[in-house]
């Protein structure tokens, strides 16, 4: 069954439009991972369901249209979104950025410092001053400090040293055991690693939807939708790749 169903979505700024119908399905387990090249609209996708863009057609989570609903209601719906610039305030510690995080009357630090010690051991530091990849630690923490029922991740390994790559997809995993995450990532190997399901979009459009692996064990589906090999390795990061 799907938690998130998204369909005709559409989304024009400035008079350009960016998103052309997006079908899309979130299972209500695991993690659904949404693909495609750059530009491709992925980024707006889920910047549309968090009402963060103004678009037309149809959002519905858990049975009801939140299609028009402002940001801070779709939040309170339970739908926690780490953005692809993670969006830390630079200037405040880490426990300060959770702080502001807190919607739920019993917040679940248990959770987040199981999953990652690493900001217990830092509360006190500046966010600004972490590396990127504890940076993304924070934005993910955040969206499970409230019970969400769905958590939308925007390209959480972008930038990251592979190893850092590999401790973030180690927590998402463990985190969808939970709680259904929608996965934006350009990495395969992690997608191939992690997800269940997957949504490739291109120009704006909904190109396939269905399981993720039995995608990228095509290669010829996935160089035709994605523009790269199946086979691309979980290590590859770019230069000047942050920790």
């Amino acid at each position: 069954m799907s938690l998130l169903t998204v369909r005709d979505l559409r989304v024009v700024i400035d008079g350009l439009h960016i998103l052309h119908g997006v079908e899309l399905d979130v299972a209500a387990t695991g993690v659904t991972a949404l693909l495609g090249r750059n530009g491709a609209g992925k980024t707006t996708t889920v910047r549309a369901v968090m009402g963060l863009v103004p678009r037309t057609g149809t959002v519905t989570f858990d049975g009801a249209d939140i299609t028009g609903l402002p940001t801070h209601q779709v939040v309170r719906r339970g739908i926690g979104y780490a953005p692809e610039d993670r969006g830390v305030f630079a200037q405040l510690s880490v426990a300060e950025n959770l702080r502001l995080a807190e919607r739920d009357p019993d917040p679940a630090y248990d959770l987040v410092f199981e999953l990652f010690p690493e900001l217990k051991q830092r509360h006190r530091q500046a966010a600004g001053t972490l590396s990127g990849g504890q940076q993304q630690m924070v934005a993910i923490a955040r969206t499970l400090l409230n019970g969400n029922r769905l958590v939308i991740a925007d390209e959480p390994t972008k930038g990251l040293a592979p190893k850092i790559v590999t401790e973030v997809a180690d927590v998402l995993a463990r985190a969808a055991e939970s709680v259904p995450v929608l996965l934006v990532e350009q990495n395969l190997a992690l997608v191939r690693r992690i997800a269940g399901r997957c949504a490739v979009l291109a120009d704006g459009r909904t190109a396939h939807q269905g399981d993720a692996r039995a995608l990228l064990a095509d290669e010829d589906a996935a160089r035709r939708l994605l523009g790269v090999g199946s086979h691309q390795p979980e290590t590859t990061a770019p230069e000047g790749s942050s920790r």
